[in-house]
């Protein structure tokens, strides 16, 4: 049943790439996988092999991939992606030897797949749970790990239903969970063989901050006021705090959305109607003091958020009023303040942040504006807040250095 979903679905890109130019790419991309690899293998290099489904997963691997690296110079590593959100990044990523799409899972692939590359190791990041690459990797006898995963009661494994597909999470060497219930779940199917490492994604936003660019325009802009910085933002978000900051003119405001388009960027230009607004991609031709007086500054760019988080006073990091909320830790390790929508609730990393006081959910324009008043009324705490939310990653980091340590020592 399991390979005869996935011809269908091979079937469906094949038919939604002549509609989507991301599932062209990815049906391309797949297709060239094998001439790629037939062309760049080095047939007497030994290979490990880092399956990430997308940028997410790839920034949560990455930390691994580079230790990895460091303590085993000698191996090669090869790099999938399945989506080509990831893969169109970070394709010229210089940490792996070999970056490609990962074909669809059918058994003709994975067989194919696998006798060009001939792994020694394989890592698979969070979510990724290929029935017929793993069974033959099990089958030759090559260890498999799944990294920085998280279980949840809904998953088909823990269904009554989804005792066949349960079978691929045998063929796990070992799991290295992000908490104590992905290993409760596990032991309840039978599967023991897990170790609570934690989630990688702390080790990767303390790595980024500890490498951050000074952006001297958003200094400039800043201006030695508080700065509200709104990260990867979407119009549901855009339309609750852009009203009310804009009654607050002594706070200055960073945008930096998720979708950087015309379209958007005129939507959100519409909001700020009368208000001094400036865009990031046009600041090469503005004086420091046209940039000083400005009051919003739009970052129409990309490769950049991670770094302007170091300069706000408060973070609100979009999504959470649609399907997937955005990078928390990637804003709360700069010792500020997290606000974010309701849709959280399957993120950790949203749950524990609540619970410690450096995040904050809100609903609405009534709860963002309880929430910034607190904030702005009572300077103490909002100091409580962010120094909770950079404790929060600080103490949450470290998980890469263990889990490598507990698989060097399973060897």
């Amino acid at each position: 049943m399991y390979n005869l979903v996935f011809y269908i679905y091979e079937f469906g890109i094949f038919i939604a790439s002549f509609f989507s130019d991301k599932v062209r790419k990815m049906w391309k991309g797949e297709r060239a996988a094998f001439s790629y690899l037939k062309e760049r293998v080095d047939k007497d290099a030994d290979y490990a092999w880092f399956h990430a489904a997308s940028l997410g997963e790839f920034e949560q691997g990455r930390p691994i991939m580079e230790e990895f690296r460091r303590i085993y110079p000698e191996k090669k590593i090869l790099l999938t992606f399945f989506s080509p959100s990831g893969y169109e990044v970070r394709k010229n990523y210089e940490g792996a030897d070999l970056i490609c799409y990962l074909p669809i899972d059918t058994p003709t692939n994975a067989i194919r797949f696998l006798r060009i590359i001939r792994p020694s190791v394989a890592f698979f990041i969070k979510y990724e749970f290929w029935y017929n690459y793993l069974h033959i990797l099990r089958h030759r006898n090559v260890p498999a790990y799944s990294v920085s995963s998280i279980f949840r009661p809904n998953q088909i494994f823990f269904k009554w239903y989804g005792w066949q597909y349960r079978h691929v999470l045998n063929c796990f060497t070992h799991f290295y969970v992000q908490n104590e219930e992905s290993k409760r779940l596990l032991h309840t199917v039978g599967i023991d063989n897990v170790d609570i490492t934690g989630d990688t994604r702390f080790d990767r936003v303390m790595q980024i901050a500890s490498k951050s660019k000074t952006i001297a325009a958003v200094e400039t802009f800043k201006d030695n006021k508080p700065l509200f910085v709104a990260g990867s933002s979407w119009l549901p978000d855009e339309k609750i705090f852009i009203p009310y900051l804009g009654k607050h003119p002594d706070w200055k405001v960073v945008i930096a959305p998720h979708v950087i388009d015309e379209e958007h960027i005129t939507q959100i230009m519409q909001l700020l109607e009368g208000r001094k607004v400036l865009r990031y991609s046009e600041l090469k031709d503005i004086d420091d003091q046209t940039l000083r007086s400005a009051e919003v500054l739009i970052i129409d760019c990309f490769g950049l958020l991670s770094s302007i988080y170091k300069y706000g006073d408060v973070a609100y990091v979009g999504g959470g009023f649609g399907v997937s909320i955005h990078n928390l830790p990637e804003a709360a390790v700069w010792n500020i303040p997290v606000i974010f929508g309701p849709n959280n609730h399957k993120f950790k990393e949203a749950q524990e942040l609540k619970a410690c006081g450096g995040g904050i959910e809100i609903c609405c324009e009534n709860s963002f504006k309880e929430v910034m008043d607190n904030f702005i009324n009572n300077p103490d705490e909002l100091r409580k807040a962010a120094d909770a939310a950079g404790e929060y990653v600080r103490t949450h980091s470290g998980a890469t250095e263990k889990l490598l340590l507990l698989v060097r020592q399973s060897k």
